[in-house]
């Protein structure tokens, strides 16, 4: 497998049509051997608002497109990135580290946004009955919001571009994005294929810097932007919250996680094992969907950890381009040390952590760790740990463990494995959290909501509620 850059690998900021290059530059770090794998373009404020100028002057025109053109954009996009689904999946691993399979997966599921949101384009219904009373007609309608400003993180630079890109464009809205200065060359590429599928010049607009602060502070307070769609941290998510706040701004919020993963007495320890290895693996753990916490029936859990354990020592554990490799690296070395800070505090606390493998001496690789006797309310269980660590609570009372389950400030998914679906669902529907995996280790679906509870977030993405973060409610009284 080939560690080139894909031919089109665009580098400068997208700002209406033009591909720009900027005074400074940002290097992109490859974590699987720390060399540079590009110099891309490093905006400022200044730059920031010229790309929100050229979505607010795109979206005079687009927004009054017909839904099925903008489907029909979304369509090509979606066979343009499925005929170079390699290209995306290369990108990923070497910006990103995960392993080839992770890549892979992000990409196609990727792409299936534009396609989900070119089934929805035009498909949005509104409404139109009598009034109660008998003295009007009700009729409600939807409208485009304006310029949609679009920050996505790391961990997935090429689903987040599209789960935001896809609904924001179907709905007629424009766009400025900006990605994660760790791993922006992906997005640049999704935005390139946009181009060639025919979107027209500053409907999509990319920003590449390393003064995310500034600039988003700058866009965020221009009346031409309409709405803030985020993925990222709680932490940031809020101090966001707050400036959109002084514009009373619509935000769409895609928050931290802490995901509980309860093995219910009864349930096939096999299965949730299978169903571990998705849930706390897929992408080396860092994900906001990753499974944080195991609860596991004391009458069981030997038996879940020991298995859990063997099947983590089968992982190859290398750089993510390699096709013969299970795990890849961590996004940084940044990253990597914050994983083992936690690990280090676990066994102060006295918890028994292994390591199951070796990594390579170079790269911000780190092994799979299984944490033992782990306290419900200790550090791996307060903390989203965002890396390849299993901490393992063990309990008694089934109800106990719900209640633990939901000792958290955050609820985006929780992880149920019981002894048949419905035990799982009567348990699930006592979960605090906007999604619940049950007998399986992975929920997330474009065709489905996305989305949490308490401080995991504001909205939904995906499914048929995705489109409406972008779109105004505009209620008419009509005489007929």
């Amino acid at each position: 497998m080939t560690t080139a850059l894909p031919e089109r690998t665009p580098t400068g900021l997208l700002i209406g049509g033009d591909w720009l290059q900027t005074a400074t530059h940002l290097n992109v770090v490859n974590p699987a051997t720390l060399g540079t794998l590009a110099e891309i373009g490093d905006a400022s404020p200044q730059e920031g608002l010229q790309a929100v100028a050229a979505a607010h002057e795109a979206f005079q025109t687009w927004s009054l497109s017909s839904a099925r053109s903008r489907a029909e954009i979304l369509r090509k996009a979606f066979d343009i990135m499925t005929a170079e689904i390699e290209d995306c999946a290369r990108l990923i691993a070497l910006e990103n580290g995960k392993a080839w399979r992770d890549a892979m997966g992000e990409a196609v599921y990727a792409a299936e946004f534009f396609r989900w949101f070119s089934e929805v384009a035009a498909h949005v219904q509104g409404d139109f009955r009598y009034g109660p009373n008998g003295d009007k007609t009700i009729i409600t309608d939807y409208r485009p919001m304006g310029v949609a400003y679009l920050i996505t993180p790391w961990n997935f630079p090429a689903a987040m571009a599209t789960r935001k890109l896809a609904p924001a464009l179907a709905a007629g809205c424009t766009t400025v994005l900006k990605p994660a200065a760790e791993t922006p060359l992906t997005a640049l590429w999704v935005a390139d294929v946009l181009e060639r599928a025919g979107a027209p010049a500053g409907v999509v607009n990319v920003i590449t810097t390393s003064k995310s602060g500034p600039v988003s502070e700058a866009i965020l307070a221009d009346s031409r932007v309409a709405t803030l769609s985020f993925t990222g941290s709680t932490y940031v998510g809020k101090l966001l919250l707050e400036q959109t706040a002084r514009r009373v701004l619509p935000s769409s919020m895609e928050l931290g996680g802490n995901a509980p993963f309860l093995v219910l007495e009864g349930a096939d320890v096999d299965k949730a094992v299978e169903g571990a290895m998705v849930a706390k693996m897929r992408n080396g753990g860092a994900a906001c969907t990753a499974a944080n916490r195991f609860y596991v029936h004391a009458s069981i859990a030997d038996d879940f950890a020991l298995k859990f354990e063997a099947a983590l020592r089968g992982l190859k554990i290398g750089p993510g381009i390699d096709q013969s490799n299970d795990l890849g690296a961590m996004v940084s070395v940044k990253e990597r040390d914050k994983i083992l800070e936690l690990v280090q505090a676990a066994e102060a606390e006295g918890t028994a952590a292994s390591a199951v493998s070796d990594v390579p001496a170079d790269g911000a690789f780190i092994a799979p760790y299984i944490i033992r006797g782990v306290q419900h309310g200790s550090t791996l269980t307060r903390n989203e740990i965002f890396g390849p660590v299993a901490p393992i609570v063990t309990f008694e009372d089934q109800a106990e463990a719900i209640r633990m389950a939901n000792d958290t400030e955050y609820g985006l998914i929780s992880y149920v494995f019981a002894k048949d679906a419905g035990e799982g669902i009567k348990v699930a529907r006592q979960m605090e959290s906007g999604m619940v995996a049950i007998n399986r280790g992975i929920a997330s679906d474009p065709a489905a909501s996305f989305g949490g509870m308490k401080e995991s977030g504001l909205g939904r993405e995906g499914g048929f509620d995705g489109i409406h973060e972008f779109l105004e409610t505009q209620y008419f009284a009509v005489d007929l």
